[in-house]
């Protein structure tokens, strides 16, 4: 049963659907996921429009909440209806988490549920909701993890696809985590440069607080002990923008002087744990590396490789700051995963992942695809995007240097009109 409202210029409709957890025994587990529809009040009868499905990042983050149609939602809802898909796990559906994973069993049996929680099963949720919604095809629009599921969903259901459309999220077809780890930390070097260049003063300031660490002993608003690989997690401003100079305003509010002497403001201790926060996306540091992973387990590649990276070694003088790595520590020092700690473990040295992209398939692809490449993305790495271009029919590639992986939070209403153009034949692209 589904539900409609309708609030400034929009319409939002509800749905819940009873899926299988696993799509290959369909007469087995069921799990529910929710998804959003969305159209604008423009349109007398959306039932008139293509459906447009969004892939939204991850893994394990809900689809967006609009209040209101804005940014890139706001330009496809012109043409549009819109599905925001919460994935398994996530949003409203069955959730996946702390407090739900205990009922599965032990660390292995909660495990082994988990790995029906990537692309490929999100893909086929995605097809059995296409088919009860009574959809012959749509078009996908998948955001950095969402254009992994893109990958997916071109390889195992295309002809179910009218066009897809990519932004900052071109995976690598076949690099392992270890490959892709290696070119996260060296386009991360490279950010914290171009940031300090921007802004010495806070590396001046980055090794104060190290010091301060050193003898002083401080606690995030909860009570959880600060430390510098804490600190170092701020690095995910870098991976923005504009959110990137934000970064500034962090350091600089970092220190105040108290009747005890020199301290680590509230502010700034806020602002680290709103960072290392994890309690509305476990899925997101149990299922990272897995999405890397077809064949061989992942075994905590980011740590291991982090060791060919001693500048992002918490005892480097300063230290330089880490993006979206997950490391064991983690599960070890957050309360909100530490009960999940060997669940993370047992997917970590799973071994058995099935493959996630068909090269074939998508060597001989039809469905038109445009994609966004960001040229110093941090995240999603420009060169093994140009690969995955490469090797996938009838794709055209936008490159820019202009945005960072969180483009369409600041153009995304330009970004997603020319991803549609291109895709539609419409727009001029240099290669």
């Amino acid at each position: 049963m589904s539900t409609t409202h309708v609030f400034r210029g929009m319409r939002s409709t509800e749905h819940f659907f009873e899926l299988p957890l696993d799509h290959a025994r369909p007469e087995g587990e069921t799990l529910t996921v929710f998804a959003r529809e969305i159209s604008s009040t423009a349109h007398e009868d959306p039932a008139a429009l293509p459906w447009l499905l969004f892939l939204q990042g991850g893994p394990g983050g809900k689809s967006p909440r609009p209040a209101s149609l804005t940014g890139w939602m706001a330009e496809a809802a012109k043409t549009f209806r819109i599905l925001l898909l919460d994935q398994r796990g996530t949003g409203l559906s069955t959730p996946a988490n702390r407090q739900s994973l205990p009922l599965r069993g032990d660390a292995a049996a909660q495990a082994a549920y988990l790995t029906h929680f990537r692309a490929d099963s999100i893909v086929r949720d995605a097809e059995a909701i296409r088919r009860e919604l009574g959809i012959s095809s749509w078009s996908t629009f998948g955001q950095s993890y969402g254009g992994f599921c893109t990958l997916t969903y071109l390889s195992l259901a295309p002809a179910s696809l009218d066009r897809a459309l990519v932004t900052g999220g071109l995976a690598s077809l076949g690099a392992d985590a270890d490959t892709v780890y290696r070119a996260t930390y060296r386009r991360m070097a490279e950010r914290n440069a171009e940031y300090f260049d921007w802004y010495p003063r806070d590396r001046r300031v980055l090794g104060e607080i190290v010091e301060h660490l050193a003898h002083t002993e401080e606690h995030l608003p909860g009570g959880r002990a600060l430390t510098v690989p804490l600190v170092q997690m701020l690095g995910q401003f870098l991976g923005g923008n504009t959110r990137v100079h934000a970064l500034h305003h962090v350091f600089e509010g970092a220190f105040i002087d108290t009747p005890g002497g020199r301290r680590l403001s509230d502010t700034f201790l806020a602002t680290i744990a709103e960072q290392a926060d994890r309690a509305a996306n476990p899925l997101y540091a149990l299922l990272h590396e897995s999405i890397y992973a077809q064949g061989s387990a992942t075994n905590w590649a980011a740590e291991r490789v982090l060791a060919e990276f001693p500048a992002f070694s918490p005892d480097a003088a300063p230290p330089l700051l880490t993006g979206e790595m997950v490391y064991r520590w983690y599960f070890d020092a957050d309360p909100v995963l530490r009960p999940l700690e060997e669940t993370a473990r047992v997917l970590a040295e799973h071994e058995g992942w099935e493959p996630l992209y068909d090269p074939e398939v998508l060597a001989a692809n039809t469905v038109p695809v445009a994609a966004a490449v960001y040229t110093h993305d941090v995240y999603v790495d420009r060169d093994l995007s140009l690969e995955t271009a490469a090797a996938v029919g009838n794709m055209r590639v936008w490159e820019t240097d202009e945005f960072h992986h969180d483009g369409i939070g600041d153009e995304g209403a330009m970004i997603f009109a020319k991803l549609l153009g291109m895709a539609n034949e419409e727009t001029p692209v240099r290669a």
